[in-house]
């Protein structure tokens, strides 16, 4: 029996790896049909070949700072347990690789490819796992110290502050550092409208990473014994909440609606695990409302040309379901407890500060070096031409 339990959660996580791996694929078309048509096929190069280099990141330097874990030992060691370290590894390493992929759609139509490989490599291979080591394995004695304290360490189920936040502050130190598109801002003080070039790629995108989120949430038990139908509804109430508060605050766009189920799920991540699913509806309502009021706000009065509002998304719905946990998660509201608000602000706030110290610190560098944008003719021309020589619609092109 102990053998079918270690050989059924080595399938439970592996299946698990595989959800979210297809997450990337819906990361790729998010983006493909929201840029416009001359970057649609940087999108797709983007994405896959940051998953590479975050691959060779974690596997060699990131996951050994989080988890004090290497596999330099020999196949026959690895194997063991059917493989499960292997394969809980491959699962942790679809999170980490969505850090690039969340700031792949910031920074869309106007970044430089090979120095964002780099600070793919960067930020996989050293800030991310910093602060996973802190939130996921006790690493630094922090969570230990908000126990004390505060009577609960800081809970992050599957995510919201972890991976989304940190991903969505860190693309907002890239956006920044980069500045907005050539013509989207005039002098004037009118803005040049850049309308997603297919509204059914985007589309595909969010139900892709949607489904996905399935395999994201309830597989970060990481053991089938652990496994809760909780924390299945929790995920599927916040979508819910999230795309209905998105299509209305937004006005029936279609943008806006495909991106709050996205929102919800986001700010579901912490607290999945804890609230009850009314505790999540209004956990994704809110955050579907955050995105919408967010982005016109980022875009519109702030003119942060962040392209497909990574930080309204993720940073900022990430760091309020980080806070949600510790409102939702109280056994007051219905929840489970064992949950401390104040641990929930400071992990949440200690998060952020890493992702915007890194990215300020990794972008900055490049900046300064090598150069991290495209030149005007380059961003005219489109991402596609400029870096791979060919447009996703070639027929169409004149000399072809």
């Amino acid at each position: 029996m102990e053998n079918l339990k270690v050989g059924t959660d080595a399938l439970f996580i592996l299946l698990g790896a595989i959800m979210v791996l297809a997450m990337h694929a819906g990361f790729a078309f998010l983006e493909l049909g929201t840029v416009r048509k001359k970057n649609q096929v940087n999108a797709l190069v983007k994405i896959l070949s940051d998953f590479a280099i975050s691959t060779l990141a974690y596997f060699f330097i990131g996951y050994s700072i989080a988890y004090g874990v290497n596999f330099f030992s020999g196949a026959e060691e690895l194997a063991q347990k059917n493989g499960y370290e292997l394969v809980k590894f491959f699962f942790l390493l679809t999170f980490a690789a969505a850090i690039p992929a969340i700031v792949s759609g910031g920074v869309a139509e106007r970044a430089r490819f090979n120095p964002m490989l780099a600070a793919t490599f960067v930020l996989v291979g050293f800030v991310y796992p910093f602060f996973e080591g802190i939130a996921w394995n006790h690493r630094f004695g922090i969570q230990d110290w908000l126990n004390v304290h505060f009577g609960a360490e800081f809970h992050d189920f599957a995510g919201s502050v972890v991976v989304h936040a940190v991903g969505g502050w860190l693309g907002l130190a890239a956006v920044l550092m980069l500045g907005s598109r050539h013509g989207r801002y005039n002098k004037d003080g009118r803005i040049s409208a850049h309308p997603p070039s297919s509204i059914p790629f985007l589309a595909l995108g969010a139900w892709v990473l949607t489904v996905g989120w399935f395999g994201f949430n309830v597989m970060s038990a990481q053991t089938i014994d652990k496994i809760s139908g909780l924390v299945a509804v929790n995920s599927l109430m916040a979508m819910v909440g999230g795309t209905l508060v998105a299509l209305w605050a937004g006005r029936n766009d279609p943008g806006f609606v495909h991106n709050g189920p996205l929102a919800g799920l986001v700010a579901v991540c912490a607290g999945s695990d804890l609230m009850h699913p009314l505790g999540a509806l209004i956990t994704g309502g809110v955050a579907g409302g955050l995105f919408v009021w967010m982005f016109t706000l980022t875009q519109n009065r702030w003119k942060i040309d962040d392209v497909l509002g990574v930080w309204p998304l993720h940073g900022l719905c990430g760091a309020w379901g980080g806070i949600a946990a510790g409102i939702f998660g109280a056994k007051a509201l219905g929840g489970i407890g064992g949950i401390s608000i104040v641990s929930q602000l400071i992990g949440t706030l200690l998060g952020i500060a890493i992702a915007l110290i890194g990215g300020f610190a990794v972008y900055g560098l490049l900046k300064n070096t090598i150069g991290i944008r495209l030149n005007q003719e380059e961003e005219f021309n489109g991402a596609d031409l400029s870096i791979h020589k060919i447009t996703a619609t070639p027929e169409r092109e004149s000399g072809w």
